[in-house]
């Protein structure tokens, strides 16, 4: 890209980008701790902008609101099918990047384009839109019952380790009608993908899993997303079964987890909410606005050598959309003061827009309500400028978010109506047997609900 900037700005500490035109780096401690500042300086490039999403992976960042309307909107000129990619087809960029496997091509509607993006993506719209709220908010609260029970009578938790990083995972693990076992697995295989433990296993876990799942759905279908989205019209097969669930399962779960932390910090922080009606509402609008969970991404690729916003685009470039930055560019300021609480671009645009972001909005209230009801004076336990964000270009999320408050008796909603379980092919039995035994946190909630 030819980038030149309109002014001589001064980049933020820690930036290396100090020659006119030099990359920005979106990675490192430094980002984490103060990206707007980054954003804030990349805006004099103009509506995009050089970045650098980990050593030696180069991207353009769209950064204005409307030009990345434009671009989310244009799926002519700009395609999602990754393998288009060409620095990582040409071999410049290493297959064990740390950015390569959230952008690597996968059989997914993510990824798919035209006629097979919306055979995929209708799918999975259909399947989550016949979940019920009811249901949705009775599952969420009851896992929330089961988490806060684990740690509310040690007047002390980590509200991400504990809490916000746990329950997207147990809610999903319900909604799609895992059992024991293979819930155990998803949740290993998540959590290591997203922390970095032996992450090569932890996908191979997860897909394993999933597997599983579908063909346990095969042989009994039931009420439940997995056997809603086996039985659409798209006739999906169980490769493609695989890698949708697989991707609704990882992307559903981090900006999720993410969403829950960033409000629970925002509600903890500011004393203001404290004085307003709906103060958890307008905690999520609000960081959906200034702090939303996933900063810079949507990856698009020209499908052609092209100029954009005024920049040289090439063929199979990777373009990135910051919504952290279009979300707090002047545009959108004024949108905002204006009373358009809800026209961020926190769930993306056009048509690879988030498809459960009504479902996301109810867990995050929910999860966040029932903590707040059974922890009433929940409060942080260390000093706000001592809290330390998870590196790197995609993600916005706190590593940690201590807080006390006054030690509770565990308690626990209605046990919910029983859901009949599908029976386990024996090798399937046999390699999980162990696991099995020992019992992970979905087996222990299942059983904790039955008590």
């Amino acid at each position: 890209m030819d980038a030149q900037p309109t002014a001589a700005p001064v980049p933020p500490p820690g930036c290396p980008a100090h020659s006119v035109g030099g990359r920005v780096p979106l990675h490192g401690p430094e980002f984490a701790a103060d990206p707007q500042a980054y954003y804030t300086y990349l805006r004099h490039f103009g509506p995009t902008a050089p970045v650098e999403l980990a050593p030696g992976v180069e991207a353009t960042l769209v950064t204005d609101y409307a030009t990345a309307l434009q671009l989310l909107q244009d799926s002519g000129s700009f395609r999602k099918d990754a393998r288009r990619w060409r620095d990582l087809a040409e071999g410049r960029i290493s297959p064990d990047s740390p950015v390569v496997p959230v952008l690597a091509y996968r059989p997914n509607c993510m990824f798919s384009d035209g006629a097979e993006h919306l055979r995929l993506r209708q799918a999975v719209t259909d399947s989550m839109a016949r979940v019920d709220s009811r249901r949705l908010s009775r599952s969420t609260e009851q896992v929330s019952n089961f988490l806060i029970s684990q740690f509310g009578t040690r007047g002390s938790a980590d509200l991400l380790g504990d809490y916000a990083k746990q329950l997207p995972l147990f809610v999903f693990n319900e909604l799609f009608g895992c059992p024991a076992d293979i819930g155990d697995r998803v949740q290993f295989g998540i959590t290591g993908m997203f922390d970095g433990v032996n992450a090569e296993k932890a996908v191979e876990v997860l897909f394993g899993a999933v597997g599983e799942l579908v063909a346990l759905k095969r042989a009994r279908p039931g009420d439940d997303v997995t056997s809603w989205m086996m039985q659409h019209q798209a006739q999906l097969t169980d490769e493609e079964m695989v890698h949708q669930l697989a991707l609704l399962l990882v992307a559903g779960n981090e900006p999720l987890r993410n969403l829950i932390g960033n409000t629970l910090h925002r509600l903890l922080t500011h004393d203001a909410y404290a004085h307003k009606g709906g103060l958890i509402d307008e905690a999520i609008d609000d960081t959906l606005w200034e702090n939303p969970p996933m900063q810079n991404l949507a990856p698009h690729y020209p499908a052609h050598d092209m100029e954009f916003a005024g920049q040289k685009l090439s063929a199979g470039e990777l373009v990135l959309v910051s919504f952290a930055a279009a979300n707090t560019g002047p545009a959108l300021r004024e949108a905002r003061q204006a009373g358009s609480n809800r026209a961020h671009l926190a769930w993306s645009a056009g048509p690879h827009a988030c498809p459960s972001k009504e479902p996301a909005r109810q867990i995050t209230v929910t999860a966040i309500e029932n903590l707040l009801n059974q922890l009433p004076d929940v409060e942080l336990a260390v000093p706000e400028d001592s809290l330390v964000w998870r590196p790197g270009p995609f993600n916005r999320g706190l590593a940690t978010l201590p807080a006390r408050f006054t030690p509770a008796e565990t308690f626990r909603g209605p046990v919910p109506e029983a859901r009949p379980e599908a029976p386990k092919r024996p090798e399937a039995a046999a390699a999980t047997g162990a696991k099995r035994e020992r019992g992970g946190k979905w087996s222990q909630f299942l059983n904790w609900l039955t008590k």
